[in-house]
């Protein structure tokens, strides 16, 4: 029988834990929950032990997988459950029984941080347990039938992990692994973890010199000068765009008083993610989102059914104070830009803004060859508005969507309590996933700011408001832009589009000439006049991946023509320096 993959993976880490206790039986567990990919086990072993042990422990699993062992569920109550893990010395699984019984959350044993209170306690007089062979674990399950339901894992690295990922606990040793039904898959996945070390956006970012953090601004990246190249034709791209299709910039103060965000909501749900300043006897919020300001803009004049849709866009700096641990390069930031924009509509309009922001999504992501599918969120549990309102907009998103014939696929109650919402999933060169544009439909803010135009037959109403964004944030969609081309940018986004080569030093001049010519023609070139032989230049041209090297000497500089060697063809023979520039505009003209 068939076990789902997140199943075989809670197994599979059962697996290694009772692997590890027959190696080591005065280990003491922690935790040992699936991930994305995987799963992993944080143990306090009795000795330390590096990557070198992982075969061991793989050998043991292994071991005790060919003896077919069931996964056996019983229950046990709070109290004798506590009895056993203390007998035992099970410290971190008598601490999980206790907050377990204080708290209500068997979910606990899953979670790398302890639950708060829930104001809706559930008394819970039982914790289930699973035996593997002599290992028996705490866990709340499902589990496979048997040891032969597991397909084929690899351990992958050990780390250290806080445990419940406070630094005021013991450190405990973490051993992260993967499983897959087949050896295919496997093979598949552990291809896709190396190629992601080879694209790592940290690394090339540094090798291009494309940005820097510094620790004193942490999560906060320096854009250097080739870096911000990339991004400014990013917003140009965008900008452009969205001027074709109705779109209006704004730019809106970078803080507000707690006023606002109280309207908003988000003082309340938002502001220990929020940089907050204290200056004029007022509490001012750094802005981590544009929708109050936004608002604010509509709010400021008196608006008609003429007016709408008001399509209002924005690229402002934003900041949120994420977590230190979070923080990954580009990917994870505390500031950001974002192709933000807030499209107010009536209730008729929901259906054709939709189609038309879809039809933007397609054509940006299509520029850089990503594919994508959406994700549909319905109405969640506990939602605002009205649900006739709410069924409307989802029959009319459904419509959309079918209308799109792009691949979705609907996942019930993820819509924001606000509005149904459809997020678009990227998958970049090596099959990774990414959520990265969202457009989700709001009833509430509108309402929240009061909100009035004035209808056909005079009547004030409230509008509606369309969140939506396309690259997501730009630094974020800009590292995974470096790992999707392994930092070999298309020649529109390349920051030096064409380095020229000088043979001798003597053809330095009109290389610097020929560089001029260029310029004046919108292409970013430069001259490598180094004192280093014509076959190093190359090299290094290539490793900085630039398009296009332009080799000049004795010949080219009395023809007035380049040698043209491409970072992707090779040598390309020689033209005049007009059918060069022909040839980069036409390369680059859908962009411009």
């Amino acid at each position: 029988m068939k076990i789902d993959l997140s199943t075989m993976r809670h197994s599979t880490a059962h697996l290694m834990a009772a692997a590890v206790e027959s190696l080591w039986p005065k280990t003491k567990f922690g935790i040992g929950p699936t991930i994305e990919n995987g799963f992993y086990y944080d143990f306090d072993l009795p000795e330390k032990i590096s990557e070198e042990d992982l075969p061991k422990i793989k050998k043991k699993m292994q071991e005790l997988k060919r003896k077919n062992f069931p996964f056996e569920r019983s229950e046990m109550g709070i109290e004798a459950a506590l009895r056993f893990e203390k007998k035992r010395g099970q410290n971190y699984k008598s601490e999980l029984i206790e907050q377990i019984r204080e708290t209500g959350n068997t979910a606990l044993e899953d979670e790398e941080t302890p639950s708060k209170l829930s104001a809706e306690k559930k008394e819970v007089n039982k914790v289930t347990y699973y035996k593997l062979g002599s290992f028996i674990d705490l866990c709340r399950g499902p589990h496979a039938g048997s040891t032969s339901q597991i397909g084929e894992f690899k351990l992958l690295n050990i780390a250290g992990a806080y445990w419940r990922g406070s630094e005021n606990n013991p450190m405990l040793t973490r051993i992260y692994g993967t499983v897959w039904p087949s050896e295919k898959e496997l093979k598949d996945h552990l291809w896709q973890l190396d190629e992601a070390k080879r694209r790592d956006h940290k690394k090339i970012g540094s090798e291009l010199d494309l940005f820097m953090f510094h620790e004193t601004s942490p999560g906060m990246p320096y854009w250097l000068p080739k870096g911000l190249v990339i991004f400014n034709e990013l917003v140009n791209f965008w900008r452009k765009h969205h001027e074709k299709h109705g779109y209006q910039e704004i730019s809106t103060p970078l803080i507000s008083t707690k006023a606002l965000w109280e309207t908003s909501g988000h003082w309340k749900f938002y502001k220990d993610e929020m940089f907050l300043i204290g200056a004029d006897k007022n509490t001012y919020g750094v802005k981590a989102m544009n929708c109050p300001n936004a608002m604010v803009v509509f709010g400021s004049k008196t608006r008609s059914y003429k007016d709408l849709p008001l399509r209002l866009s924005d690229t402002d700096v934003l900041h949120r104070f994420e977590k230190s641990g979070t923080l990954n390069g580009l990917l994870r930031t505390r500031r950001f830009q974002q192709d933000d924009a807030h499209v107010f509509i009536t209730v008729e309009q929901i259906a054709g803004e939709y189609s038309q922001i879809l039809k933007i999504a397609e054509h940006f992501y299509s520029l850089f060859d990503l594919g994508y599918r959406l994700r549909f969120g319905t109405r969640p549990e506990k939602f605002l508005g009205d649900k006739k309102v709410w069924d409307k907009a989802e029959d009319e998103l459904k419509k959309v969507l079918e209308k799109s014939n792009k691949e979705y696929f609907i996942l019930e109650g993820d819509g924001a309590f606000y509005g149904p919402k459809i997020d678009i999933l990227m998958k970049d060169a090596i099959g990774r996933e990414w959520q990265m544009g969202t457009i989700q439909l709001d009833f509430q803010l509108p309402a929240r700011f009061k909100l009035k135009y004035t209808d056909q037959s005079g009547r004030q109403k409230t509008p509606v408001v369309i969140h939506r964004v396309i690259y997501g944030s730009f630094e974020r969609f800009i590292g995974i832009l470096i790992e999707h081309y392994a930092g070999a940018f298309p020649t529109w986004l390349a920051p030096i589009q064409a380095v020229i080569i000088p043979i001798a030093e003597r053809h330095t001049g009109y290389a610097e000439n020929l560089k001029g010519k260029l310029t004046d023609f919108g292409i970013r070139a430069q001259v490598d006049s180094r004192a280093e032989t014509m076959q190093a230049k190359i090299r290094d041209a290539q490793l900085q991946k630039i398009p296009y090297m332009l080799v000049v000497g004795d010949k080219e500089q009395v023809q007035d023509k380049v040698a043209v060697r491409s970072r992707d063809k090779g040598d390309e023979g020689t033209v005049s320096y007009l059918e060069f520039v022909d040839r980069i505009k036409n390369e680059i003209k859908e962009y411009k």
